[in-house]
């Protein structure tokens, strides 16, 4: 089954444009060709389903996001209880900002004792990154080079650079990630 909505192809071509993705980029996650998706974002050719799923996720949309002709409110309320949930042994991440991602991802995260965000391989996109520790302390491991982080430290890298998040202390640690653009 192969889809075709008025402006779908905009709308994609919009969404990878605002989040600085290369066709190759977004190709590579789909599984298709750049001359494809190309052909997609002209117009010339529709995609089926699973394929437009796996565009929207390299987007950072749901599938529904991908077909929305609605432009989404300006403002944009995200009350504490609906905030999107990522639970990992030892860490809980809450999203601030809603999807579909524009030129801002906002996370929230509890790191436990003994936890880890990420590894000393873990990189994604090439966007701009800030972390911000709210409450308590973690050690911050980017390219090999460790940063001891406290309450109200902070720091800018590339999400690129490889990075993870270590709660050594006996206390839990609240910490901040700001992403633009959104790197998904």
């Amino acid at each position: 089954m192969s889809a075709s909505v008025d402006g779908l192809d905009l709308r994609i071509r919009a969404y990878r444009q605002m989040r600085k993705m290369t066709l190759r980029q977004v190709a590579e996650h789909a599984e298709v060709s750049v001359s494809f998706l190309s052909q997609l974002e002209r117009g010339a050719s529709g995609a089926s389903i699973p394929t437009l799923r796996l565009i929207a996720e390299a987007l950072g949309l749901t599938l529904s996001d991908l077909f929305s002709a609605d432009p989404a409110p300006a403002h944009r309320v995200l009350r504490a209880a609906e905030r999107p949930a990522i639970q990992a042994a030892g860490v809980d991440k809450y999203m601030l900002t809603r999807r579909p991602l524009r030129h801002l991802e906002v996370l929230e995260g509890v790191v436990h004792p003994g936890g880890t965000v990420g590894s000393r391989t873990h990189s994604h996109g090439d966007s701009q990154e800030l972390l911000l520790v709210l409450e308590g302390s973690v050690r911050l491991i980017l390219d090999d080079e460790e940063h001891a982080m406290d309450c109200g430290d902070s720091i800018e890298y590339r999400s690129s650079s490889t990075h993870c998040v270590v709660n050594d202390g006996a206390t839990a640690a609240r910490v901040l990630w700001i992403i633009s653009p959104p790197s998904l």
